[in-house]
């Protein structure tokens, strides 16, 4: 990969530079420096698709879809696209270079993950999000259905059947009994929505001096679907729904009491956790913290479980 950047970037410039950006474990990523001193982001896909879950495939013409959305829309604070290539001849899987954000990932500044400022800058963020419609439900480069309940059901029918692919052992009786159980909830989501999924600390750029949100990225797994689910995005191992602060930025509209509510986020945490467990034994991941990660992903999984099996 390293020996094709300067082709890749050439349009751009001539490359002086590149560093390779760790804390992804999807997409391979390089700060890259021009000769003019500027700096991009080249980001590319795994090349083995065998490693991937059914809903990864495609997920960087995913993100260039959404940074292409949130160009005209500057409340929304993420990269420009510079320039893709979905060819696959420069380098063998998909290549998205994009311009580079001021600040630092708020997990690396210094701060504490639900710093106030920045919570709220999340919230107000997330509201603008939510704010633009899709087509119809379901994944910008997947599979896309017309009603959040058909949409929310294929992606956990696809989790079941990874796991299932992986002999990774997970809880599907009990996952199908919650579908059966509370899935005319999902009728109540009307609107498809465009929700990040995975904004946590790693994902928010601040300016560590204040706080401030200057930066979004990674919105590759995006979805056309219920606001909720980004609540469960921004820390999937917690059972709230979020800071005061960040529902304070989001402001008024965003339902997180009712019965419908409660449940669907259950729902959500639900899908998350399912993700979380399943791409463990795909993926390879190797080091201490995988067996940790492991049963803390699986006792949330089981605490969402245990509440969507009460009357």
């Amino acid at each position: 990969m390293i020996d094709a950047l300067p082709d890749l970037v050439r349009p751009l410039g001539e490359l002086a530079s590149a560093e390779l950006l760790t804390g992804g474990q999807f997409a391979t990523t390089y700060r890259v420096t021009l000769t003019d001193g500027s700096r991009v982001v080249v980001k590319t896909a795994p090349v083995g698709t065998d490693q991937l879950l059914a809903y990864e495939h495609d997920l960087l013409r995913a993100e260039a879809l959404v940074y292409g959305l949130a160009a005209s829309l500057p409340a929304l604070r993420m990269p420009q696209v510079l320039l893709t290539d979905f060819s696959r001849t420069l380098v063998p899987s998909d290549a998205l270079v994009v311009s580079h954000l001021p600040g630092v990932p708020l997990v690396d500044s210094g701060l504490d993950q639900d710093d106030p400022r920045a919570m709220r800058d999340v919230g107000a963020v997330l509201a603008a999000l939510h704010a633009v419609t899709g087509p119809a439900f379901g994944y910008p480069c997947g599979r896309q259905a017309g009603t959040w309940r058909e949409s929310f059901g294929a992606m956990i029918d696809e989790l079941l059947d990874d796991a299932a692919r992986w002999s990774v052992a997970v809880p599907a009786a009990a996952v199908r009994d919650a579908m059966s159980r509370h899935g005319h909830t999902l009728a109540d989501v009307e609107r498809p929505s465009l929700v990040h999924t995975d904004l946590w600390a790693g994902n928010v750029f601040v300016e560590p001096a204040t706080g401030q949100v200057v930066g979004i990225i990674d919105p590759e797994r995006a979805f056309w679907g219920d606001p909720l689910a980004d609540l469960v995005g921004v820390d999937p191992m917690s059972r709230s729904v979020g800071t005061p602060e960040l529902l304070e930025g989001y402001g008024p509209g965003l339902d997180v009491t009712s019965a419908s509510a409660v449940t669907r986020l259950e729902l959500y945490r639900m899908r998350l956790c399912l993700v979380m467990m399943i791409e463990i034994t795909p993926r390879r991941f190797e080091g201490d913290w995988v067996e940790p990660h492991r049963a803390a992903v699986t006792a949330n999984l089981h605490r969402a479980l245990e509440a969507l099996a009460r009357p």
